[in-house]
């Protein structure tokens, strides 16, 4: 009975025994939090790329400028080899310097609007009668020949506008980070703000369709002599605009084409399908300029170089781009921002750390990860092949900041059960900042992915939602009045000190198991 009690004690022992072999430097992470809190710069980097180098788009002359300044700011503060390298093709660049949308008649009102990236301009001012073509399939294209030369068309319904379910502005309750917690069982739907990445992809065979479609409709637009397109906002409303950019960076074909916040958009709608139809004449002009030189793009990237174990990496990161549409202050000069503070507060503290800690800066996430992806590939492996290289070996881990202005939470694990117990010694300082949930579960839409999908253990930090879904996201309010400044010191404090840990740790953060090749398809 003793030695069965015995062993009972010992299993129960166990995983307690697991987790305090975690050490966690306390004194270290005291004085990583009395940097961050009391000697900050974020707020003064995120000043730099929003109001001074925003926006970021990529290919733009504002992110090449971005580029330029976190090379110099890099250098400034001490970190190793600062440099901007280079990936590619990415295509064409594309800004624009001047836009202007009225409505004339039958009743004059300036629309608040913007082009959509890789328009062409319009070579002055465009007047013409607008006409509604919601072209949703090949067969609709039809009904509209020979009805739209020298027309402004609005390409899209009117959209409804319901009370809002949800308010603009949260923070996370306790009982929804412990629903984040909970893993989810397949089929029970998505959970989390950040857990964006739960929801089924579309098959690729729909996607390229889409595509497909969007081509042919560009080319109907086109042939048909339309004199400009009229888009409305995505998602958000109050007088915002949010869009996106043309599929195709390269086509010399695109019209002109605008995004008018949905309020204005839905005016317009109505007064075209009234019965009987009150005409409509508007008015826009846009500049702009596509750059066809050099069609590269780049990561901004350096390091701390480490000591006894100098050969392996630890990354954090976040992507250095943006929409045009605001500043790109929430999407994500934080991120950018973060990791310099984070690489700032290392090298003020002078601490010794094991791993080369390197930051790498992102280019063209917003038109698909490629500037992390395409890091990974050079590097790391090939996703199509999973053939790794020696730096697949030795990399620790990868930390990426990409979810607004919201303070952190907590943190994804991606499905890494073995780095779960690690995670929760590393946030035990940070509980009284408001930092205590693990989860298991993934979350998508940004460069962490890129490195998870080569079987590198790549992690996003869960954030407060604030009104990033609600009102920055791709907006023209992603600007630097939507950055809380609180959080963002936050922020750096527990990045820096993951990264921290990570990089002086015994051995490198546990992996999943590697996947298979996955080839393009």
């Amino acid at each position: 009975m003793l030695k069965r009690l015995l062993s009972i004690i010992l299993l129960t022992l166990v995983p307690a025994l697991v987790i305090a072999q975690e050490r966690v430097d306390l004194s270290v992470v005291n004085r990583i939090k009395t940097e961050a809190f009391t000697n900050s710069k974020a707020m003064d980097y995120i000043f730099y790329l929003t109001d001074v180098n925003g926006p970021r788009l990529a290919g733009s002359p504002g992110y090449q400028s971005a580029g330029d300044w976190c090379v110099k700011t890099l250098q400034e503060m001490g970190v190793g080899n600062p440099r901007q390298e280079k990936w590619g093709p990415f295509g064409r660049g594309w800004t624009f310097t001047y836009y202007a949308g009225h409505m004339i008649e039958p009743a004059y009102s300036p629309l608040i609007g913007a082009p959509v990236a890789w328009t062409p301009g319009t070579d002055g001012a465009v007047t013409a009668e607008a006409v509604m073509a919601n072209i949703q399939t090949a067969a609709d294209m039809d009904q509209f020949k020979g009805k739209l030369k020298g027309k402004i068309v609005l390409a899209s319904p009117a959209r409804d506008l319901p009370p809002p379910a949800e308010p603009w502005f949260s923070r996370y309750s306790a009982d929804q980070l412990a629903a984040i917690v909970t893993y989810p069982i397949p089929g029970a739907g998505r959970g989390g703000r950040g857990g964006r990445g739960n929801a089924a992809a579309q098959p690729a065979a729909t996607l390229e369709q889409q595509r497909q479609f969007q081509t042919a409709l560009g080319a109907f637009w086109k042939s048909e002599q339309a004199a400009m397109i009229v888009q409305s906002s995505l998602n958000v409303e109050s007088g915002m605009i949010q869009g996106g950019g043309a599929r195709q960076r390269d086509s010399t074909d695109n019209l002109p084409t605008v995004v008018v916040s949905t309020e204005q958009y839905n005016r317009i709608v109505r007064l075209l399908t009234h019965n009987p139809p009150i005409p409509v004449k508007l008015q826009f002009e846009v500049k702009a300029r596509y750059f066809d030189g050099d069609r590269d793009s780049f990561n901004v990237v350096g390091e701390i170089p480490g000591g006894s174990k100098k050969d392996e990496v630890v990354m954090v990161g976040g992507h250095l781009d943006s929409w045009h549409y605001g500043t790109g202050a929430t999407d994500n000069a934080v991120g950018a921002a973060t990791a310099m503070e984070t690489m700032r507060i290392l090298k003020a503290l002078g601490v010794q750390m094991d791993r080369t800690v390197r930051i790498g800066l992102w280019g063209a996430e917003e038109q698909g990860l490629f500037g992390s992806a395409a890091y990974v590939k050079a590097h790391f492996a090939d996703r199509a092949t999973m053939k790794t290289t020696a730096e697949h070996d030795k990399f620790s881990a990868y930390f990426n900041i990409d979810n607004g202005t919201g303070k952190i939470r907590g943190i994804y694990t991606q499905g890494n059960d073995m780095v779960k117990p690690i995670f929760e010694e590393w946030l035990k300082p940070f509980h009284d900042l408001g930092a205590d949930t693990v989860t298991v579960r993934n979350t998508g839409g940004t460069d962490h992915q890129s490195f998870d999908a080569v079987g590198l253990p790549g992690f996003q930090f869960i954030q407060d939602p604030m009104d990033y879904d609600t009102r920055t996201h791709h907006t023209n309010m992603d600007v630097y009045d939507r950055i809380q400044s609180a959080d963002v010191l936050q922020i750096a404090a527990i990045e820096a000190a993951f990264v921290y840990n990570a990089a002086t740790r015994a051995e490198k953060l546990p992996r999943k198991p590697l996947p298979g090749p996955a080839p393009r398809p």
